[in-house]
């Protein structure tokens, strides 16, 4: 049931849609406000304490009086209307509250007829009232009653009354109408306007195939590396949301979407991995691939795609990305799909992953010793290991020699893994303005969501936790999803996301 409408003074006050309204003026106010005022019409003329009011209004929220002054205020202010000689509708009693003055009518919503609310009566302050003992009085005669009014002048006072109550009702019911039909908020639409420089890249759940684990480990990998690339050495903008299932929409001008399928073939059913780039303005295909793999032809796909890449969005690749993605390309390709089994391991974050992710990349090492880009990331793995489950003095050891090796390689020094270690190792050591630094070299080198995760430490080391935030969000923007809010909240350091990110708690509570 709706609340009922009231007229205070000049004002109608529809507490349904936190509206008053005089002259065709309508304002809205805060819903806090309106109970404030509801209360007030209920006990017009009444002195109404500061407690009083929290009892009724604030029902005992932890608030203090100043919270009461300043809404009484924006009462004031809002009932006044920016009309300066405009009369004052809530006075200050001093020392003991505040009172309404203004003349107070209930109104129903369906044309009830209006109740208007008398003024309390109450014996004045320091006034006491004596009852007096009388003596009996004896009766005296009666007065003589005065002569009844003629019925004809009866009959116009009946008409008279009754025209101003039918008046008063109908005036009543129009302004409530006028309030109903100006009420209605506006609707919002969400629109977004697209983005032709930004491509997110997706992963499709297709049909399964045999060895769907593996594959999919090889397409997140592949969607990381394009990521990366593109965001370091190009125009575009790409955001990876191989790990972000949600389905909301994006001002993406591109969609790239990988997706593994069974398709018959020379009348045998095998498994593609189909790439497919799409211009979401107009829904053209400007990429459409579709990849058998093998185990010993991981590495030339991904050159190929890569390269068919760089055609669609007409962007040659620089000489220094040539240099990065040649880092990838182990002499085995069995290597790679390996590689990108730890690396999604490496994503996870958590000690087990990690754990594992160590175990395959020392595998990968024998099989490969030239992939010196495993290398760096078996050191960034066992870095982060040591950060969240202490190694034993020997492991250490070992660590430290890791780290040694990844530093005399001198094609390492020029990318950002390197860094990243480095990062991690400072901040152990409490040296936060090298952690500093270091990031911020990788940072030049690579755009990559663990670069950011990692400066958004080291702001949080340095007390700046506005900067932590803004670092967290851009991590979590470049790669949405549960693997990179594992990262901000247990890599290197736990974090509680609630008080330095409360953004992006509420972002993925609403999601």
């Amino acid at each position: 049931m709706q609340q009922p409408v009231v007229l205070i003074g000049e004002w109608l006050v529809t507490p349904a849609v936190n509206q008053i309204s005089r002259q065709g003026r309508q304002l809205t106010l805060e819903p806090r406000l309106i109970d404030l005022l509801i209360y007030f019409a209920h006990h017009p003329d009444e002195v109404l304490s500061r407690d009083e009011l929290i009892d009724h209004v604030w029902t005992r929220n932890v608030v203090t009086s100043h919270v009461v002054t300043q809404s009484i205020s924006e009462l004031r202010k809002s009932l006044k209307d920016g009309n300066d000689s405009s009369p004052e509708y809530i006075v200050t009693v001093p020392k003991r509250g505040y009172k309404l003055t203004a003349s107070v009518i209930w109104c129903a919503e369906e044309g009830e007829e209006l109740a208007p609310v008398p003024p309390a009566t109450r014996p004045a302050s320091g006034e006491v009232q004596l009852s007096t003992i009388t003596e009996p009085q004896v009766p005296e005669s009666r007065p003589a009653m005065p002569p009844p009014l003629p019925e004809k002048r009866r009959k116009v006072t009946t008409w008279w009354v009754w025209g101003l109550f039918l008046l008063a009702l109908f005036s009543c019911v129009a302004l409530v109408a006028m309030s109903t039909i100006n009420s209605h908020p506006p609707v919002t639409k969400t629109r977004l306007l697209l983005n032709p420089r930004d491509i997110d890249v997706r992963l499709a759940n297709g049909n399964s195939c045999n060895n769907q684990a593996s594959q999919r480990t090889y397409a997140v990998g592949l969607g990381s590396l394009i990521t990366t690339s593109l965001n370091t050495f190009s125009t575009y903008m790409v955001h990876d949301k191989t790990n972000y299932n949600v389905n909301e929409p994006s001002s993406s001008g591109k969609t790239l979407t990988i997706e593994f399928v069974n398709q018959r073939h020379y009348r045998a059913q095998q498994c593609f991995m189909s790439v497919q780039l799409v211009d979401n303005a107009d829904s053209s295909v400007m990429l459409d691939k579709r990849y058998f793999i093998t185990s010993d032809n991981q590495v030339t796909i991904q050159n190929d795609l890569m390269s068919s890449l760089s055609q669609a969005l007409t962007q040659p690749w620089p000489e220094r990305m040539q240099a990065m993605l040649r880092q990838y390309q182990p002499s085995q390709s069995l290597s790679l799909a390996q590689f990108y089994q730890a690396h999604q391991l490496l994503m996870n974050g958590d000690v087990d992953s990690l754990s594992k992710a160590s175990g395959l990349l020392d595998d990968i090492l024998k099989q490969s010793p030239d992939f010196s880009y495993a290398m760096a990331e078996k050191a960034l793995v066992d870095i982060l290991r040591h950060s969240q489950q202490p190694l034993a003095k020997s492991q250490l050891s070992a660590l430290s020699a890791e780290i040694n090796r990844v530093g005399d390689i001198p094609v390492l020094k020029n990318m950002a893994v390197f860094y990243q270690i480095k990062t991690i190792e400072y901040l152990s050591q409490g040296q936060i303005s090298d952690a500093f630094s270091a990031i911020n070299t990788g940072i030049g080198l690579e755009m990559s969501w663990v670069n950011y995760v990692l400066l958004g430490k080291v702001y949080e080391m340095q007390g700046e936790n506005r900067l932590a935030a803004d670092a967290y969000i851009t991590a979590f923007n470049l790669r949405p999803g549960d693997n990179t809010l594992y990262w901000i909240e247990n890599s290197v350091f736990q974090t509680s996301v609630t008080r330095v990110v409360p953004y992006l708690d509420n972002f993925l509570a609403a999601k």
